[in-house]
C-alpha cells in the first residue's frame, strides 16, 4: 500500500514538474494558494519523501507468486 501511495505522489510530482517545464505553470501552487502556502509546502514535502521512498523500488527483488 505504501509503495502505491508513494508512486501516486511521485506521478503527481512528475506531472507538476512537466507543467512547470512546459508552461511555467505550478499546478500544486495554483490549487493550494501559491508555492509559499503551508499546504503547498506540505504537498511538495510529501512528494519529495515519496520520491525518496521510490528509490528503494529500484533495489528490491520482484517476487512472482504463482
Amino acid at each position: 500500500m505504501l509503495d502505491k501511495t508513494a508512486l501516486v505522489l511521485v506521478i503527481i510530482g512528475a506531472i507538476n514538474w512537466g507543467l512547470i517545464g512546459l508552461f511555467k505553470f505550478d499546478l500544486v501552487g495554483w490549487l493550494f494558494g501559491g508555492q509559499a502556502a503551508v499546504i503547498s509546502r506540505i504537498i511538495f514535502t510529501l512528494v519529495a519523501l515519496a520520491g525518496i521512498w521510490c528509490i528503494s523500488l529500484l533495489f528490491r527483488r520482484n517476487e512472482v507468486v504463482d
